[in-house]
């Protein structure tokens, strides 16, 4: 364990050597699994930070954490490390019982102890825990064998979701208190599937198999995830053989990659929003701007052109498998609209309204092409939008300290599927994620956090939803559908929460 220790501390393995570790692909078997990820790990703490809130680092956060809850690929919610939760019937106090039997990655005992400190450390504001708001309405924890019981301090409809979803995972008190935060991100330890071997950042990280782990040991004893932001890159790795899967690729190289011999596709709905964050700032104040914006994008021909069909449009920011969708929501695509919705507040082709849209460039598939496709269409109704390219923690960055540009480019995981998640972190202004922050919106969010009504809470989403496209404070534009590229000695299930993480894979 020493020697490991050092190895992620002096991160031995050159890019060089990586580049060999898979091939090739096609012509024996696996023993070392690789896979070209779409972005690296900053930090190695899932539950602090701007990469807590980040949906596609959860894979990897996966790989060697726990959450209190697990969540399937089908969505559905199952015991994890605890195997019982819920409320009181007056709904002033929460129990957990914690299983029993699982080991940290150091072979120390996992207990309830574990269990309370992540979430006192959770809710405290010092933690820098961007799910605070959640985590901080439940306190006084008491420890009664394996059953822990605490009190509500402030109603929470959805805690034991958010307990299978961003932040919600379970640290090692004993070790954590022993190392500190900068001890624990050298040498992290937790309970899941897989432990860290070597890490490089910006590179790479190698797993070993958790063969004590609580769900049965993972098929592939040593996986590789190599960080690789560039989409052409991955279809290359993917290719060439050096990974045997990749993700989140054009789907033209989708398409072409799945028919080629040795390989395999996988294409599948995601929770996964694509969606024009819209800041109250500048030309954004303007109703008849956003309307505009909104009424000239055509969706369906973005999907159809530069997706090759693979997506779904959506009107709102709940897609079909949430909670809170409402299929009468529909927002329509009609350019001459957007002329007369801009003439109005006096802009034209030879007038135009201007403003600055930020976007990724290969962190989702065909995401800088659909913005340029999108500021195609704007032109054409006198809308002329300047397009500047960040990577995606530049966005977490900017959009923490509401500094995004009038108009930014974003994909909204919500696998939890419930409307808190969806619309409501990222339109109510105090969230921490919402770059549009006015009262009308927020008087409207406030009283829906603390419903106890289910039916009633659902349906006052749908109706702050149905608010939200008439004023045109976002624009969402598809549910995605993850292309998955993988070689077929490997079994890649499909996951709806977009969550396909290395425990999943098997041998073919």
């Amino acid at each position: 364990m020493a020697q490991t220790r050092r190895e992620f501390l002096q991160t031995g393995i050159s890019l060089a050597a990586l580049s060999m570790l898979g091939a090739p692909a096609f012509a024996q078997s696996i023993d070392n699994l690789v896979i070209a990820y779409n972005t690296g790990v900053p930090n190695w703490d899932p539950t602090t930070g701007a990469s807590g809130v980040n949906p596609k680092l959860q894979p990897i956060y996966l790989s060697v954490f726990d959450r209190y809850i697990q969540q399937e690929p089908d969505l559905s919610f199952t015991p994890g490390l605890l195997t019982k939760w819920g409320f009181s019937d007056d709904k002033k106090h929460i129990h957990m019982t914690v299983r029993e039997g699982v080991k940290w990655h150091d072979g120390s005992d996992f207990g309830p102890e574990d269990v309370v400190f992540s979430l006192e450390r959770a809710a405290d504001p010092k933690s820098g825990n961007p799910g605070q708001f959640v985590w901080g309405k439940f306190g006084n924890y008491k420890i009664d064998g394996n059953t822990i019981t605490g009190d509500v301090l402030e109603y929470e409809p959805t805690v034991f979701k958010w307990m299978a979803f961003l932040t919600g995972y379970v640290l090692p008190k004993a070790y954590f208190e022993k190392v500190g935060p900068q001890g624990f991100e050298k040498a992290p330890i937790g309970t899941g599937p897989y432990k860290i071997d070597n890490y490089e950042r910006g590179a790479y990280v190698r797993l070993v198999a958790n063969k004590d782990y609580w769900r049965g040991k993972p098929a592939y004893d040593v996986v590789t995830i190599k960080f690789v932001p560039d989409a052409a890159s991955r279809v290359a790795e993917v290719e060439s053989g050096n990974s045997h899967i990749t993700l989140e690729i054009p789907y033209e190289e989708y398409d072409r990659l799945k028919a080629k011999p040795g390989l395999k596709g996988e294409a599948f709905p995601v929770a996964d929003v694509g969606m024009i964050f819209l800041n109250d700032i500048g030309p954004m104040e303007d109703k008849n701007v956003r309307l505009a914006a909104h009424h000239a994008i055509d969706k369906q021909l973005i999907i159809d052109r530069l997706l090759r069909g693979y997506g779904v449009p959506l009107s709102t920011l709940e897609a079909p498998e949430y909670d809170a969708y409402d299929a009468n929501l529909k927002f329509e695509y009609d350019p001459e609209k957007a002329k007369q919705l801009l003439a109005a507040s006096g802009y034209s082709t030879d007038k135009p309204v201007r403003f600055k849209i930020q976007t990724t460039r290969g962190y989702k598939p065909k995401d800088y092409e659909m913005i340029q496709a999108i500021v195609g269409m704007w032109r054409k109704v006198g809308i002329n939008a300047e397009i500047e390219i960040y990577e995606i923690a530049k966005h977490f960055e900017l959009r923490a300290a509401d500094q995004l540009a009038p108009a930014a480019f974003y994909n909204w995981g919500n696998a939890i599927g419930d409307p808190t998640t969806s619309t409501g972190h990222a339109m109510f202004g105090p969230s921490p994620h919402s770059v549009w922050d006015t009262d009308d919106l927020d008087e409207k969010i406030l009283p829906l956090w603390g419903e106890t009504d289910e039916a009633k809470r659902i349906q006052g989403w749908k109706d702050v939803s149905a608010y939200i496209m008439e004023q045109g404070y976002v624009i969402p534009l598809l549910q995605y559908v993850m292309p998955v590229i993988h070689s077929d000695k490997v079994v890649v299930p499909p996951a709806a929460t977009g969550d396909v993480t290395p425990a999943m894979m098997k041998p073919a």
